[in-house]
């Protein structure tokens, strides 16, 4: 992709960027990433990501069809020396979800797979969420962001409010009822600083 698109950076393939907290974002690499996303996503706590019983062939062939669609973007997220989480950053109006409501200009969708950790690291899952906020706000220019998980993945909804994100109502897809919820750069901002304000006060 020789053009910036809302996921993508055209100079993204050859500089990946490092934000002020240290987290580096780069492209998905194949097949050099695929057989480590294959043991994050066969692991128990990946059932959400319904690819628990596919191959490494499979998953290798799933994120090729993405990087190519030129409707979205795979990123790994680095933290110090190793790879901490997957982000898949898409266009919604490109997407299935356009069907469920009125895409704005520069709205842009996302998903998230934090990876195994090799220690524990309290609040670590909430540092990285924040980190990609800010990666899809600052760096690809988002104006809102667009997330639309299973309903019942209680987790992430936790993880989506503590970043600003307002829930509209759960929408059907063939394999899961999603949550559809909305942040935009506003919402944000303020999440994030009453999230600050509540750790020095």
């Amino acid at each position: 992709m020789s053009t910036d698109a809302i996921h993508r950076r055209a100079s993204a393939l050859h500089r990946p960027h490092r934000d002020e907290a240290g987290f580096v974002f780069r492209p998905l690499r194949i097949p050099e990433d695929i057989p480590m996303l294959h043991r994050w996503f066969i692991q128990p706590r990946a059932a959400f990501w319904l690819m628990q019983d596919k191959t490494e062939s499979e998953v290798g062939e799933a994120y090729q069809r993405l990087m190519d669609s030129g409707a979205a973007t795979a990123y790994i997220g680095w933290h110090g020396d190793r790879p901490a989480f997957l982000a898949e950053c898409y266009d919604p109006a490109q997407d299935r979800i356009r069907a469920f409501y009125k895409v704005r200009p520069g709205d842009l969708g996302m998903h998230i797979f934090i990876g195994p950790p090799t220690r524990h690291v309290a609040g670590f899952s909430r540092t990285v969420f924040h980190a990609l906020m800010r990666f899809m706000f600052e760096h690809l220019g988002a104006q809102r962001i667009v997330v639309e998980p299973d309903a019942t993945n209680h987790k992430v909804h936790a993880l989506n409010r503590s970043a600003g994100f307002v829930y509209d109502r759960d929408v059907a897809f063939p394999e899961k009822i999603a949550s559809l919820a909305f942040c935009t750069r506003r919402d944000f901002q303020q999440a994030t600083a009453a999230t600050q304000e509540d750790l020095h006060s």
